[in-house]
C-alpha cells in the first residue's frame, strides 16, 4: 500500500509537470518566499534520491543532496527523475541508519527503509501543498482538489461527508 501511495503522489506531480512550461515551473512565487514550483519539486525528488542511493549501504543522510539545478528548471528532466525514482523503489524493508549533524554534533538514528519511505511520502505531500499555492498563479493548469492533501485528511473528509 505504501508503494502504491508513493506512486500515486509522484504520478500527480508528473501530471502537473506535463501542464507547465519551463518558464512557469521556474517562476518565483511571492507567496512562497519567492521559491518556485521547480525548487519544491527538486527538494521532493532529491530526498527520494538520497534514500535510494543509501539503500545498499544502509547509511542515509538527507543533507547529502546533489541540489541539481536542472531538476528545478527543466520539467522533462524532472519527469525523467520521477520515473527513475518510481522504478528504484524497493519492496524489501531493511534497517537504515539516519545520519544527521545538528549544531556541530553528528549522530546516527536507527530507522528502516519503510519508515523513511513513509517520511518521504509525507514530505512529498507537504511540498505538493506548497506547490499548489504557486500553481494558482498559472493559467490553464488543472490539479486535483486532493493534490497536496494528506491521505488521512482525505479519509476524514469523506467520513464527515457521510
Amino acid at each position: 500500500m505504501l508503494l502504491k501511495s508513493i506512486h500515486h503522489s509522484l504520478n500527480e506531480l508528473i501530471d502537473l509537470l506535463h501542464q507547465l512550461s519551463d518558464k512557469e515551473y521556474s517562476k518565483s512565487c511571492g507567496s512562497l518566499s519567492n521559491a518556485t514550483i521547480g525548487e519544491h519539486t527538486r527538494h521532493i525528488l532529491e530526498l527520494f534520491q538520497c534514500l535510494e542511493k543509501s539503500y545498499d549501504s544502509g547509511i542515509l543522510n538527507y543533507d547529502d543532496r546533489e541540489r541539481n539545478h536542472r531538476i528545478q528548471t527543466d520539467t522533462k528532466f524532472a519527469m525523467t527523475c520521477i520515473e527513475k525514482i518510481k522504478e528504484g523503489l524497493k519492496s524489501e524493508n531493511k534497517t537504515i541508519y539516519l545520519q544527521q549533524e545538528i549544531d556541530g554534533l553528528s549522530f546516527n538514528i536507527q530507522s528502516n527503509y519503510y519508515r523513511e519511505l513513509l517520511y518521504n511520502l509525507e514530505h512529498c505531500i507537504h511540498h505538493q501543498a506548497l506547490i499548489k499555492v504557486a500553481v494558482l498563479q498559472c493559467e490553464n493548469v488543472f490539479i486535483d482538489e486532493n493534490f497536496g492533501v494528506a491521505r488521512s485528511t482525505i479519509a476524514y473528509r469523506k467520513q464527515c461527508a457521510q
